[in-house]
C-alpha cells in the first residue's frame, strides 16, 4: 500500500534514506550522507512524500517530490527487486506531467531502472557537494 508520509514515519524514512544512499553510493564517503540527516529531518515534513507499507504495514520504500523533481526514491535493502521502486514511480507518474531526477554516473543501476521506466537522460553536471558526475533524467507523459 502506498500513502502520504505521516510525522511519525520521518525516522523509519530517514533510516532507509541513510541506509540505502551509504550502499548505492559507496563511492561517496559516508560521512557525508551523515552531515545531511539534520537537513533531510528538516525537508522530509515540507515535501511531498509517499511511503510504501508491506503486508506487515512496515515502511519499506519511499519516494520524495519537489515539485516535479524526485528527490529521492528507496526501497530497503530485504525489498530492492520486488517492484516496491515501480510501484512508488508509478503511482507519482498518475499525478505529474513530467519528472525529472539526478543519478550519479557511478549509480548504473539507477540509471538503468530509470530508463526501464521512460526517463531519458537530458544532460550531465558534477554534483558540487560532491564532486561527482551525474545525469539529468527527464520523463513525460
Amino acid at each position: 500500500m502506498i500513502r502520504k508520509l505521516q510525522k511519525e514515519d520521518i525516522e523509519t524514512v530517514i533510516n532507509i534514506w541513510e541506509e540505502e544512499n551509504i550502499k548505492a553510493h559507496d563511492f561517496i564517503a559516508a560521512s557525508y550522507w551523515y552531515s545531511q540527516i539534520d537537513m533531510m529531518k528538516r525537508e522530509l515534513p515540507r515535501s511531498e512524500v509517499y511511503v510504501y507499507l508491506d503486508s506487515k504495514e512496515n515502511i519499506v520504500g519511499f519516494i520524495g517530490l519537489a515539485g516535479e523533481y524526485i528527490a529521492g526514491l528507496f526501497a530497503s535493502q530485504k525489498k530492492q527487486s520486488s517492484g516496491i521502486g515501480k510501484q512508488l514511480l508509478d503511482y507519482v507518474k498518475t499525478q505529474k506531467n513530467k519528472l525529472t531526477l539526478e543519478a550519479y554516473e557511478k549509480n548504473q543501476r539507477a540509471i538503468d531502472f530509470y530508463q526501464r521506466e521512460g526517463f531519458v537522460i537530458k544532460e550531465a553536471n558534477v554534483d558540487e557537494d560532491t564532486g561527482e558526475k551525474e545525469v539529468v533524467m527527464f520523463w513525460k507523459k
